[in-house]
């Protein structure tokens, strides 16, 4: 039994990481302890089971890292502006989000930089991504980790932000499969945030 969850990590993994996530979303008070404290238990168990790939020059995986993290940007941002085109009350939804979730101190962005955001890619990209392509190819494997990070960020009620995780996972994730290099996806990551909370705010 025991070799066998270790061969197919997922079938424990994937249910733990509702489970974090579910308890991380349920009090806005405490959302950063709690959603700190699930990456820390989700990424050090992750590093347990897979091998973090890391194939790029430092150069090489700024350049990337900043031009892909502006690229999720970009179309996050696009993405909001068409949403409001269709009779939704997108804005309202995205500025209740912000209100509840969105960092606003120099720890919230220590974490995000530390913990957060690599506990994330070590997680869904390093750990789901990869164990998926024992059973599914390359593709469907990023598409259905994809989908799982985005569900997983659907139990913060937060509809439109599925949609920016199921985006932001197959753009990472098609990025990690290529240039196999965890620290060029977390650079990318941050470069997204930093873009959207702190330099080009959505317009709320």
């Amino acid at each position: 039994m025991i070799n066998f969850l270790k061969q197919h990590p997922l079938i424990l993994m994937l249910p733990l990481a509702f489970f974090l996530y579910n308890l991380a979303f349920e009090n806005t008070a405490i959302f950063w302890y709690m959603y700190t404290f699930a990456m820390l238990i989700l990424m050090s168990l992750a590093i347990v089971f897979v091998k973090i790939f890391d194939e790029l020059v430092t150069w090489k995986t700024l350049i990337y890292g900043l031009g892909y993290g502006t690229l999720l940007y970009g179309l996050i941002a696009v993405g909001f502006q068409l949403l409001q085109l269709v009779p939704l009350n997108i804005t309202g939804s995205v500025e209740s989000f912000l209100t509840a979730f969105a960092p606003v101190s120099i720890w919230h962005y220590l974490l995000l930089m530390f913990i957060i955001v690599p506990g994330e890619e070590v997680f869904w990209r390093g750990l789901v991504q990869q164990k998926l392509k024992q059973y599914v190819s390359t593709p469907v494997a990023v598409l259905i980790s994809s989908v799982l990070f985005g569900s997983a960020l659907a139990l913060g009620g937060f509809w439109p932000g599925v949609g920016a995780g199921i985006v932001a996972g197959l753009i990472l994730g098609l990025l990690y499969e290529w240039k196999r290099s965890l620290p060029v996806i977390i650079v990318a990551h941050l470069v997204m945030i930093v873009l959207l909370f702190l330099v080009l705010p959505l317009p709320v």
